[in-house]
């Protein structure tokens, strides 16, 4: 995730403090990491150092004083600049699940390695059924709903892809072994 983007998108619609934008971020995208209060400043901090964003203001809200940001021209620019581009698929296979197989079929017998396909695979339905619950609950924002969608199709890709391992497992051990 690009978080001076997604920042610089949230300041859009007008301006900001920090722990606005912070709180906008985790309630926009519910389903990404949420933002540390640190994050977010340091952020804002490089945006406007870069012109992407300009001190407009100070607030307080019943408590301390907080800096208000707006979007500049070169920030308005840069957010299109960025939202025209198209993300390139990721080159190489990079998941803690891919090396946790591949490592599981290297070190282990073929029995262990069905056994952590076999728990992978219900640890992925388990969360299927949790997005599935996210998204059928009664006041679920849209985002809410997108972010379950992205992350269901994830998960049932993965879950198609250890159900082809199981069987190229179940394969090798019945011709190794007749």
């Amino acid at each position: 995730m690009s978080t001076p983007h997604v920042l610089l998108g949230l300041l859009v619609n007008g301006p900001r403090h920090g722990y606005d934008l912070k709180k906008a971020h985790d309630e926009r995208l519910p389903q990404a990491k949420p933002l540390a209060f640190g994050q977010v400043y340091a952020t804002l901090g490089r945006l406007e150092r870069d012109g992407y964003v300009e001190q407009s203001g100070q607030e307080r809200e019943g408590g301390p004083d907080r800096t208000t940001y707006s979007l500049t021209e070169a920030g308005r620019a840069q957010i299109d600049d960025w939202l025209a581009q198209t993300e390139r698929p990721a080159p190489y296979v990079s998941s803690t699940l891919f090396s946790k197989v591949v490592v599981s079929l290297l070190v282990a017998d073929a029995d262990r390695a069905r056994d952590y396909l076999i728990a992978q695979r219900a640890a992925h339905t388990a969360r299927m059924r949790e997005l599935t619950a996210v998204k059928t609950t009664p006041g679920a924002g849209l985002g809410d709903i997108v972010a379950a969608d992205y992350a269901i199709a994830h998960l049932d890709a993965d879950l198609r892809w250890l159900t082809t391992t199981l069987q190229r497992v179940a394969d090798l051990h019945r011709e190794v072994h007749g």
